[in-house]
Parts: structure tokens; C-alpha cells; sequence
């Protein structure tokens, strides 16, 4: 088996945009992309994903005045 020519890489190309379409293929990038980013920040130990903000407990709700009873 030899190496791939410029024809071979077309072929190849042109059964990738048959089987999943023009549309997908850059959802189908920015997601290999994505993928790739995370596995070398995986591997250097950075986190990209930022911290959720800290929750600050809801003040109690106010209480309404006692209503007299006659």
C-alpha cells in the first residue's frame, strides 16, 4: 500500500461531505477542537472552565405584622 496521493485525499474528502453534509462539518471541527483544547489542559492541569460565583444565603423573607384579632 502506498502513500496518499492529492487523489486519494479528494476521495476521501468528497465521501466526508457526502456522508455528513457542508453544514455539520464545522460543528463537527469546533467540537474535535474543543475536545483537543480540553484533553492538553487536562494534561497541564489548567482549568478553563471558570469558578461558579459564590452563593451568598437568601436574607430570610420579611415577616408580616401580626394582626389583631378583635
Amino acid at each position: 500500500m502506498g502513500e496518499f496521493s492529492i487523489f486519494h485525499w479528494l476521495v476521501v474528502l468528497a465521501v466526508i461531505l457526502i456522508f455528513f453534509g457542508g453544514k455539520r462539518i464545522p460543528e463537527i471541527m469546533k467540537g474535535f477542537g474543543e475536545g483537543i483544547r480540553s484533553f492538553k489542559d487536562g494534561m497541564s492541569g489548567v482549568s478553563q472552565t471558570p469558578a461558579p460565583p459564590a452563593q451568598t444565603p437568601a436574607p430570610p423573607p420579611a415577616e408580616k405584622p401580626a394582626e389583631e384579632k378583635k
